[in-house]
């Protein structure tokens, strides 16, 4: 087995509709520049509230992408 090593980068998402969608946001935006992201990690979960209910939610994620 080889070593790894990894690069992390911070990306954040959001969504109207829930912190999962925010999350695959995320990733899915960040796999289309950084093609090797294999793992991410939750740091922060905010969100947005107008007229008391929720409208957006915001989620900073920590993407690992694996260097060749």
């Amino acid at each position: 087995m080889s070593n790894s090593v990894f690069k992390k980068v911070e990306l954040v998402g959001t969504s109207p509709s829930s912190i999962t969608d925010a999350i695959d946001n995320a990733v899915a935006a960040g796999s289309a520049s950084i093609p090797s992201i294999s793992w991410f990690e939750v740091q922060e979960i905010r969100g947005h509230v107008e007229n008391g209910k929720v409208t957006q939610y915001q989620v900073v994620v920590k993407v690992g992408a694996r260097l060749d």
